[in-house]
C-alpha cells in the first residue's frame, strides 16, 4: 500500500512538471513566433521606404511633388569672383522651384560654371566639362521637366528660366540642369511659353553686368571660366 501511495505522489509530481514544462516552452514558441513576425514587418518596412536618390526619367513629377512638401525654401543665392546674385524661386511653379533646390542640395552646381555669356541678351549657366556634373546627369537618368508656364511669369528683366533643346523636343521640356536670367533691361519677351520661368533676381545685378563684359569666343562661352557655387538662404 505504502508502496502504491508512493508511486502516486511521484506521478502526479511528474505531471505537475510536464505541465509547467509545456506551459514554458508554449511561452516560448510564442515569443519566437512573435520575434519572426516583427523581423518581417521589419523587412517589409525596408522594402517600402524609398530613397531620395530613386529620381529617374519616369517619376520626375511624382519625385518633385513630394520633394518640395518636405522642401519649401525658395532662396538662394550664387557666389562667383565677380560678386553675388540673389535669387527667389516662384512656388506657383513647384516642380522647376523644387528641381532647383534639390540640385542646390546636392551640390550639383558647384561644379559648373556660367558658360554663355550673350550681351544685352542672358547669363546662362549649370554645365561644365568635370567629370562630377556629368556623372551626377548619368545618374538621375539626364531626365527632363514638363513646361509650367504661367501667364504672370514673364521674361522680363532678372527673370530666372529653364534652359531647353529646340530641337526634337516639342513639348518644350525643360533641361533640369541649365538655366539663364534674362540680362536686358526690356526683357526677352519673345521667350515666353517657349521656356519655364521660375525665378528672379532679387539683388546682384551689378554683378551680372561685370559678368556681361567678359571676353567670349565665337559660341558666347568666356575665354575664362566663371565658377559658381549656389546656396540655400531660405
Amino acid at each position: 500500500m505504502k508502496i502504491l501511495k508512493y508511486g502516486f505522489f511521484i506521478g502526479c509530481l511528474f505531471a505537475l512538471y510536464q505541465c509547467k514544462n509545456d506551459k514554458k516552452e508554449n511561452k516560448q514558441e510564442k515569443e519566437a513566433t512573435s520575434i519572426e513576425k516583427n523581423k518581417s514587418k521589419k523587412k517589409l518596412e525596408k522594402k517600402v521606404v524609398k530613397r531620395w536618390d530613386s529620381l529617374n526619367s519616369t517619376n520626375v513629377e511624382a519625385f518633385f511633388t513630394e520633394y518640395g512638401k518636405q522642401n519649401k525654401e525658395n532662396k538662394v543665392i550664387i557666389k562667383t569672383k565677380f560678386g553675388n546674385i540673389k535669387l527667389r524661386l516662384y512656388n506657383d511653379v513647384p516642380i522647376h522651384r523644387a528641381n532647383f533646390i534639390f540640385l542646390t542640395k546636392i551640390n550639383y552646381f558647384n561644379t559648373t560654371e556660367f558658360y554663355r555669356i550673350a550681351r544685352n541678351f542672358v547669363i546662362q549657366g549649370g554645365n561644365s566639362d568635370e567629370t562630377y556634373t556629368v556623372k551626377q546627369r548619368r545618374l538621375y537618368g539626364n531626365y527632363r521637366i514638363q513646361p509650367e508656364f504661367k501667364s504672370h511669369r514673364r521674361h522680363k528683366y532678372g527673370a530666372l528660366a529653364a534652359a531647353r533643346d529646340w530641337e526634337d523636343n516639342p513639348n518644350k521640356l525643360s533641361n533640369p540642369f541649365e538655366f539663364y536670367i534674362v540680362h536686358n533691361r526690356n526683357g526677352a519677351h519673345h521667350l515666353n511659353n517657349e521656356h519655364t520661368v521660375f525665378g528672379e533676381v532679387i539683388s546682384g545685378f551689378d554683378t551680372m553686368d561685370k559678368m556681361s563684359k567678359v571676353k567670349v569666343g565665337v559660341d558666347e562661352w568666356p575665354l575664362e571660366d566663371i565658377r559658381m557655387t549656389v546656396e540655400i538662404l531660405d
